[in-house]
Parts: structure tokens; sequence; C-alpha cells
């Protein structure tokens, strides 16, 4: 299941802006804002520092945490951040607020396992992954951390679809309308390696 939640300290921000935003990055702090559950939104301001190693520790977009506004609790999702094209440090960042109930929409990443069982990549194949991840419908209490797609047995010419995938329970593709394709194993540029595949 997804990562561990993790709680952010935040203070309510009273003026918005360029200017007030320039101002809380020279002091360490990143402007971020609380919207949706048919609420006003919140503009609050977060430490610089936590974010970038929430970030950067992977799961960011998928882990549903909490933040502390002034003493109030707020479970939220990430849903958006923005990174300074030069020197990499965020810039903003946009949380969806949650509750158990709610279903959020999220990328989830694909994980292949057993790809030494595949007989195609045995012999030379290639595996060709068409999706890195799939948006998915998800309890926002529940989101996965990703997808693992089984290669046992697949051979050269072979598709793996969405419909081959387990989906944790709860948890819906976006696409519903035809079964795509996840990833294909594909002959090799130079051709099958035949003593491998007569092995």
């Amino acid at each position: 299941m997804s990562h561990a939640t993790y709680e952010l300290k935040a203070e309510a921000r009273e003026r918005v802006g360029k200017g007030s935003s320039r101002e809380l990055r020279r002091n360490g702090l990143i402007p971020a804002v609380i919207y949706g559950d048919k609420q006003a939104p919140i503009a609050i301001a977060l430490s610089t520092k936590e974010v970038t190693q929430r970030i950067h520790a992977g799961g960011f977009m998928t882990t549903v945490a909490t933040i502390d506004v002034n003493g109030e609790k707020i479970s939220v999702l990430p849903k958006d951040y923005q990174l300074d094209p030069v020197r990499d440090f965020t810039m903003h960042v946009d949380f969806l607020r949650v509750s158990a109930s709610s279903k959020v929409t999220v990328e989830v990443p694909v994980h292949f396992v057993n790809e030494e069982k595949s007989p195609g990549i045995k012999v030379g194949g290639v595996l060709n992954i068409v999706r890195h991840e799939v948006e998915m419908h998800c309890p926002a209490n529940d989101i996965p951390e990703f997808l693992t797609v089984d290669l046992t047995g697949a051979k050269i010419g072979d598709s793996i679809h969405i419909s081959h995938v387990k989906l944790p329970a709860g948890s819906t593709p976006v696409i519903t309308d035809r079964d795509f394709t996840i990833a294909t194993i594909v002959a090799p540029a130079g051709g099958i390696d035949e003593s491998a595949a007569e092995a």
C-alpha cells in the first residue's frame, strides 16, 4: 500500500501574490494552497526543506499527508508542485483536501517482476514499457504504492494489458472503455539468439 503518512507544520498566509511569495522563499518557506471538499481555499506557508525532502523520498503525489495549520489538522493529497526550472527548488505546492470517503485520481507507478521467468526475455527479447504509470481512481486513504505486472511466461510478441494486472481493492483505472496495453515483449533489433531459443 502507499507510503506511510506524514505531518507537515504550516502557517496560514494573510498576504498572497508574487511579492509575498518571494519573501517567503527568501525565509526558507514555500507558498502552498489547500483547496477542495467544498470549502474555501487556504493559503499556507511550509518549510522548503521538509517539502523538498518529501518530494525526493518518492511517493509524494500518492501519499495522504496531514497539514497542521495553526493547530487545525487537515488531511490532504498533493495535486501539483512547481520546481524552479533553473535551480530545481520547490516553488509552490497545491494540496487537495481529502476525507476517509474521498476518491482521488492519481498516477500509480507500474513495477515489473519475474523477468527471469519470461521465455521471451530469456531469448533476448526486450521489455517495451508502454505505460510507466497508470491513472487510477482510488480511495484517498488507500492509494496503492504501485501496480505489479508479473512477466512469468511472457513470450516474444506478447502484450500485457491492464486486464492481466491484479488491481488493489477499491481502485479502478480511469480508462475503462478499452483493455489498454501496459507493456509488450518485442524481438531484439539484431534478431533472436537461436541457441538460447533452442535451449
